[in-house]
């Protein structure tokens, strides 16, 4: 059965379900957010569609889906929210726990916090 196998592996895009895995992982995201007192308030002027699309948008093409992100940079959207090192790592574990609930295995889990891991000081206290 091994030489049937593409030697090619999958996208991390592909590994979470491609655009129907990815609208899902954000969504519960998204109600993730929403019952977090201590990030809740980061959002409270977000426009959340916006912030949804956005996010699929920025994540899909992280992920080396088929998108291309061609919104505001991270330091854009996130100058003057003052983001602390504790509420950035809260957000990180409510991504984490989306991501579990949506069923990514944990080694996926890893590879998209590592994706990821470099838009730290594009967000913290700017």
């Amino acid at each position: 059965m091994g030489g049937c196998q593409s030697s090619t592996t999958p996208s991390l895009y592909q590994q979470i379900g491609g655009q129907a895995g990815l609208e899902r992982l954000v969504d519960l995201f998204i109600q993730q957010i929403g019952r977090d007192k201590a990030i809740l308030p980061y959002f409270a002027k977000a426009n959340v569609s916006h912030f949804r699309q956005g996010f699929i948008t920025h994540l899909c093409d992280t992920l080396d889906g088929p998108c291309e992100y061609q919104g505001d940079s991270m330091v854009q959207i996130h100058t003057g929210m003052k983001i602390t090192e504790a509420d950035f790592n809260r957000v990180v574990e409510l991504l984490i726990n989306a991501m579990t609930e949506a069923g990514i295995a944990h080694t996926t889990q890893n590879q998209i916090l590592s994706k990821l891991a470099p838009l730290r000081s594009e967000m913290i206290k700017i």
